[in-house]
């Protein structure tokens, strides 16, 4: 038992074998006629290096001529430019892995006498940052090509920021992972003090982070989009021209631009004067005509100056509706749709100033409040 354990001691502490050792250990392996040859190069260990990473060299340049080229000629027969974005993406980080793994095999056969570690890590490090920049120019590219796609609809134009900004973060997460491990860092330690930081960040840039993940929310749930147009329940309204992770922008009728925080904008109540089935909106004339008006008469006024207005929908088309009996008018509203919402101003001024002109040549009283004095009895002349 105690013989047992000696040699598995033993065993552990014997050095482990080097690459070049193991190279000449495996000259057996190697074809007869290129015995001599193989011995003199396993006596030369930098030189060995030196043909292993040009071997290594040769086989990246000959998988980029060969495999990658011919692949670049098929992808350009389809009609999608996604594919072939993605190869051109692919033939960097390729190339430099096949030669830069290469490197390394022929760092370690070479043996230099300080620094090994170091410069293995070092090519190893440019082989996972060689990714991770392919990985984020592809990103946008793969999301664009998706979101352009009808059949797909986890990804659509909205969500498109969304998507991109959390899988760069992601590959940049993974790859600051990799490079740790790479570097002997142990990624846990990190981790705990970056929770810390981001405790402490987190309590001073409150208010930020709350645009942030608003942005976030709104980015995903879409109750608008550029190009709309919203009322906010504080009184801003206007076309939606920008929308960030920070903050939306608005540009008013007056062209003034408006920038809304988004943390504001996800807790308000949102009218979108653009939503539903399509763009167009419907503005109301309330108008009253006196008592003892032909109300048949009315409607057909109101009906014919909807209609003869350019800027009035034909289909849906326009109505007249009696709302009710005023105190000195019956009440009626024109129901006319626009095809844009920033046209309600202009169109709602020609219909009221129509709707008066056609009432004045029709005869149709527009009552307004007035009093009549009556005098019961004059003073007595002196």
């Amino acid at each position: 038992m105690a013989d047992a354990q000696d040699n598995a001691n033993t065993a552990e502490q014997a050095p482990m074998p080097t690459l070049a050792e193991q190279l000449t250990d495996a000259a057996g392996l190697v074809p007869e006629p290129l015995q001599p040859m193989w011995n003199l190069l396993a006596d030369y260990p930098v030189l060995l290096g030196v043909i292993i990473a040009g071997v290594f060299f040769l086989l990246a340049f000959i998988v980029r001529a060969l495999v990658l080229n011919n692949l670049e000629r098929l992808t350009k027969r389809s009609a999608s430019a996604l594919d072939d974005t993605i190869l051109a993406n692919l033939k960097s980080p390729v190339f430099h892995t096949i030669f830069l793994f290469g490197v390394i095999l022929g760092i370690q056969t070479a043996q230099p006498p300080f620094g090994r570690t170091a410069l293995i890590n070092v090519v190893a490090s440019f082989i996972v940052v060689s990714w991770m920049r392919a990985g984020l120019r592809m990103t946008g590219s793969i999301l664009e090509a998706l979101g352009n796609r009808p059949n797909f609809t986890l990804v659509e134009h909205r969500t498109i920021p969304l998507f991109d900004l959390t899988s760069k973060l992601l590959i940049l997460l993974f790859a600051s992972y990799v490079l740790l491990l790479i570097w002997g860092i142990n990624p846990i330690g990190w981790l705990a003090s970056a929770g810390i930081v981001g405790i402490a960040v987190g309590f001073a840039a409150k208010d930020t982070l709350a645009n942030l993940f608003s942005g976030f929310f709104i980015l995903a749930d879409s109750p608008y989009k550029i190009g709309d147009y919203i009322n906010l329940d504080t009184g801003e309204r206007g076309r939606v021209v920008a929308i960030g992770m920070r903050s939306t922008r608005l540009l008013t009728r007056d062209d003034i631009e408006i920038t809304v925080p988004n943390a504001v904008i996800a807790n308000a109540k949102i009218t979108n004067e653009s939503g539903g089935p399509y763009e167009k909106m419907r503005v109301r004339i309330d108008v009253g005509v006196a008592y003892g008006s032909d109300l048949e008469q009315v409607c057909e006024v109101l009906q014919h100056v909807a209609e003869s207005e350019p800027g009035v929908c034909a289909d849906p088309a326009p109505r007249v509706r009696a709302r009710g009996f005023g105190a000195s008018s019956v009440d009626f509203q024109l129901l006319a749709w626009i095809e844009r919402p920033e046209q309600r101003g202009l169109i709602s001024h020609h219909l009221f100033m129509n709707v008066y002109k056609a009432f004045a040549e029709a005869g149709i009283e527009i009552p307004y409040a007035k009093q009549d004095v009556y005098v019961k009895e004059l003073p007595a002349s002196q």
